[in-house]
């Protein structure tokens, strides 16, 4: 019986130290950012061309159905914007996300995300 698992995998990191370490490695990677968790003193030390997006854990939920997130969280809608970029050829292929979230609200965002956004969940799944 075959047990393969096609969701693209998700590591945490909570120190902005650790990043250039957990993006290194063989397979490529994009990145999914808390807003404002990111010191601009690492930005040159990124790879060019590094798939990037932001969410901001604070962020209220708007109304279900609404135009811009249909009730989605801040990270379901951030990691679907990933999804699609890499969906539409848009960005640089990856086949792991790396999640910057310093803050214990932003880490449970997370958690909470990947468990319960259905769409979330099919695409992606978390580490560790």
């Amino acid at each position: 019986m075959w047990a393969l698992d096609a969701r693209i995998p998700v590591s945490l990191v909570a120190d902005p130290a650790m990043l250039a370490t957990a993006l290194a490695g063989p397979e490529p990677a994009a990145l999914l950012v808390e807003a404002g968790s990111l010191p601009t003193a690492l930005l040159p030390g990124l790879p060019t061309g590094l798939p990037r997006a932001e969410f901001a854990p604070a962020r209220a939920r708007h109304a279900f159905g609404c135009a811009c997130c249909a009730g989605r969280s801040p990270v379901a809608t951030a990691l679907d914007s990933l999804f699609q970029q890499r969906a539409r050829d848009r960005c640089a292929w990856f086949t792991r996300v790396v999640v910057l979230a310093a803050g214990a609200a932003a880490r449970a965002m997370l958690a909470e995300t990947l468990r319960e956004d259905r769409l979330a969940a099919a695409r992606f799944r978390l580490l560790g």
